[in-house]
């Protein structure tokens, strides 16, 4: 038995209910958006479906790949590209306004691709815009509590997106409430995480990974 094998038994008899074994590759890149240095992880097949991962204030790319979200999404068989924002981890600030940023990004990083896209809280500053003006270039959209639906939400309604808005249900950042404004001017779907607050992607990760996955089977 390896010794892979003999800790996912222990944490099975153990009861763990979330153990991240790293058996994916994840690398390290930096690309150049409008002159600014870029820093990416990658992960997955090239021939899966590209999952771009963004992040909030208070976070990084390697959000995701200390929460085992790259390499659940790798394992799945997507290909997972996961950003440091402008001014966040190791990516330069940019002088492209956000709501015009990821449009160049996903320019020199994935051109003419079409990705999914996983936003939460500030970077919905990023996403939403672009979604709303380059919908035909959008597979799918998670949102978790996104900053700018109230400035958003009117150009939204025209974008024909798979969409899936994801909540909190202590959020006492942006009301939940909120969930069904956004998912309306979509036409997704909701999921409100039991007793999880404004980031609920870390207060309740194996269920945000199991709908995740689920969501992006449907692509």
């Amino acid at each position: 038995m390896t010794f892979s094998a003999l800790i996912v038994l222990l944490a099975a008899a153990a009861g763990w209910s979330t153990l991240v074994m790293a058996t994916q590759e994840i690398t390290v890149h930096d690309v150049t958006v409008e002159a600014s240095r870029v820093r990416y992880l990658e992960a997955g097949p090239a021939g899966g479906q590209t999952v771009v991962l963004l992040h909030g204030m208070r976070f990084t790319s390697e959000t995701w790949r200390e929460l085992g979200t790259i390499e659940r999404l790798a394992e799945a068989g997507h290909h997972v590209v996961a950003l440091d924002l402008p001014g966040y981890g190791n990516s330069e600030r940019s002088s492209v306004a956000p709501e015009g940023y990821l449009s160049k990004a996903l320019d020199a990083l994935l051109p003419g691709e079409k990705v999914a896209i996983v936003s939460p809280s500030m970077s919905g500053g990023f996403s939403l815009p672009f979604v709303a003006r380059h919908a035909d270039r959008v597979a799918g959209y998670v949102l978790v509590a996104p900053v700018g639906i109230d400035q958003y939400k009117g150009e939204l309604h025209d974008a024909k997106v798979p969409t899936l808005v994801v909540w909190g249900e202590n959020d006492t950042v942006f009301p939940v409430a909120q969930a069904d404004v956004l998912a309306d001017a979509l036409g997704g779907t909701t999921l409100i995480l039991e007793g999880a607050s404004h980031p609920a992607y870390l207060d309740r990760p194996d269920e945000f990974h199991l709908e995740l996955l689920a969501f992006l089977k449907t692509l």
